[in-house]
Formats: structure tokens, C-alpha cells, sequence
């Protein structure tokens, strides 16, 4: 069998601001899974023009998702971080990957229909081949390893059968390149884990935390300051039921959950155990506890996000060398999948 490095992808979109669901469902996790895994984090800034950006906005929140990665404990000597139009082979595999990919496949992706909406005779092209652009920043660098939340787990389960695919379609040219099994892509493994993954907006407990939401005080944004962080969690709307002492007295209260949730994730504990802790309280106790605790979490990523971005050339610097390294083991990749398709070099 062909033994693949036990490597983790992960990528951020530079759109909007990034907020405690992004945080809790996948960035705090990438700086304990260097411990794992030979990592790549990347700013996926060429998905992010799947929809119209600000030429100049995307660039600020580029360096923004970089710093938050540094903020929150990835070290850039140790993986590598970069943004993804720096590394054009991402754009060269994912066209070879739109060639192999089911038009049938595409079709029963979710997210572009929730994305286009009613409107979808008017969404890009890139919107709709999003999840092929995807599979090819993780299966450029041979990713065995994917931290994914709910709404990534169908886009990864394509990559699984694009990977599947082309060893299959490929298997005799693969096995004349040197892979004697004919499998030259790895079916790459979801990482998922940990409480609240799935963090619900401060408003409304049945809506996903977000970053478009119109509301500013439903989202907990990762460079807000103290005083907001605290202000925001004063407002989270709430029923007048004290928390129950069991999990079960929390399944038609999907604010209350929500609280709690997000209170068992920054204190590394299970919802059980915060409602042992404050069972039978109400939320004029539980509240400051949580806005207390989340403020001594996140107010030293914010600080640090904030004295990086002070000094862009560090940021760019740090994207510049993540990217040379990218490439190199990308293009290790790129030139295998010429020789396997039949390009001439």
C-alpha cells in the first residue's frame, strides 16, 4: 500500500469577520493538532471571490485570518501558513478535478443551493465548482487529515470520491508512475470532535452563529474588544426558566443550550457538567459567569490579532514563506498528476 504522510489541511475564508463558531469549531483546535499531524493552514482567499469582495477588503481580512491563526496558537515555523492564490497550483488541480467530478455530484451539494438561493441562474460558476476547488486544496498536498464542522461534511465527502476516482480512472498510469497499489491520492479522514461545534447565534438559537447576520449583537467576533465581548453576552436572549440540573430539561430551550454549550467548550467542559455546576440558576447568575470567562479566553487573541495587523509586513512576510513551502510540496504533487493525465512537460 502506498504510505502517505500523516498530513493535515485546513482552510479559512477571508470573508466577513471571524467569530467565536469559527473559533470554537475549528481554529482553537489547529494549534494542539501540531502536536498530531505535519499541518498546512491556508487562507482560502480564491474561494472567497466565489462571491464579490472588496479587492481591498479581501486583503485586509486575509492578513486578519492569518494573524488569528498565530493569535490562537499556530507556530509558522513549525506548519505552514499561506494564502491560496500565492500557490497556483490549487487552481491547476482543481480544473483537472472538474474533469473528473459528476455533474450529478455537484447537483446534490447543499450548500450551493443555500448559498445561491432562489437566485441561482445568477451565482458564479465558481460558486458551483467550489467544492471541486476544495478537494484540491486538500488532495494537493496528499491531506490524510481534515478538521471539518456539520457543513463542511458533504463537501469532504466529495473529495473522498474525487480521490476515489481518479485512482480509479488513473489506476494503470498511477501504478507506471511508481505507485505499485494505484492509489496516488489518499481518501482523506474527517477530524471531528469537542463540544459545541455547532455554535447557534446569540439572538436565535436556531440559526447558525454567522458572520452576514444583520444583527451585530448575535455574533461574537474574534477582535472584539472586553467590553463588547461582555456587552454581547448581557444581550443573549434567553427564556425566563432558571438552567435545568439534566441535560434533557435543555431540548426546547435552544438559547439556554446554546449558552451552555459555548460555556462547557471555553472551559474544556461537557454541558453536564455546567449544569451541575449551575443547575437551577437563572441567567441573571449565569450570564456575567459566561461573558466573565469568555472575555479572560478571548481577549488575549484579540490583543495579539490587533498588534499583528499593526505591522502588515510581518503578516506578509509570515504568507510569503508559507507559501514557497507550499509550493514546493504542491508542485512535488502537480508534477505526478501531469505525467498520470497524459500532459506532455
Amino acid at each position: 500500500m502506498t504510505e502517505f504522510q500523516n498530513r493535515l489541511f485546513s482552510g479559512v475564508q477571508p470573508t466577513g469577520d471571524l467569530h467565536l463558531g469559527n473559533y470554537l469549531g475549528a481554529i482553537r483546535r489547529f494549534g494542539p493538532l501540531q502536536e498530531q499531524f505535519d499541518c498546512i493552514f491556508c487562507v482560502v482567499d480564491m474561494h472567497a471571490i466565489t462571491v464579490w469582495q472588496d479587492p481591498k477588503v479581501l486583503r485586509q481580512k486575509t492578513r486578519e485570518v492569518a494573524a488569528s491563526y498565530i493569535a490562537t496558537g499556530v507556530d509558522p515555523k513549525r506548519s505552514i501558513i499561506f494564502n491560496q492564490s500565492q500557490v497556483m497550483q490549487h487552481a491547476e488541480l482543481a480544473w483537472i478535478f472538474n474533469c473528473v467530478t459528476r455533474i450529478g455530484w455537484m447537483n446534490r451539494m447543499t450548500q450551493f443551493k443555500d448559498k445561491a438561493g432562489k437566485n441561482r441562474e445568477n451565482a458564479s460558476l465558481g460558486l458551483y465548482a467550489y467544492p471541486s476547488l476544495m478537494a484540491a486544496d486538500i488532495l494537493l498536498y496528499r491531506g490524510t487529515h481534515v478538521p471539518v464542522g456539520d457543513d463542511q461534511k458533504q463537501h469532504l465527502e466529495l473529495t473522498r470520491d474525487i480521490a476515489g476516482k481518479f485512482n480509479n480512472d488513473f489506476k494503470n498510469e498511477i501504478i507506471d508512475e511508481g505507485f505499485e497499489d494505484g492509489q496516488f491520492f489518499p481518501i482523506t479522514e474527517p477530524l471531528i470532535s469537542g463540544p459545541a461545534m455547532r455554535i447557534m447565534s446569540l439572538r436565535d438559537g436556531s440559526k447558525k452563529m454567522s458572520k452576514s447576520d444583520p444583527s451585530e449583537n448575535s455574533c461574537i467576533a474574534l477582535m472584539d474588544d472586553a467590553d463588547k465581548i461582555a456587552q454581547k453576552f448581557r444581550k443573549a436572549k434567553t427564556d425566563p426558566e432558571p438552567l435545568p440540573s439534566e441535560i434533557e430539561g435543555l431540548k426546547d430551550r435552544p438559547e439556554a443550550r446554546n449558552l451552555v454549550e459555548i460555556y462547557a467548550a471555553l472551559s474544556d467542559q461537557t454541558s453536564e457538567q455546567v449544569l451541575q455546576e449551575f443547575g437551577g440558576q437563572g441567567f441573571g447568575s449565569f450570564k456575567p459567569a459566561l461573558a466573565d470567562l469568555a472575555v479572560a479566553h478571548l481577549s488575549p487573541i484579540s490583543s495579539e490579532i490587533s498588534r499583528m495587523l499593526a505591522q502588515p509586513d510581518e503578516i506578509d512576510s509570515i504568507l510569503r514563506d508559507g507559501a514557497q513551502r507550499a509550493r514546493q510540496i504542491a508542485e512535488d504533487t502537480m508534477k505526478h498528476v501531469r505525467e498520470i493525465v497524459g500532459f506532455l512537460s
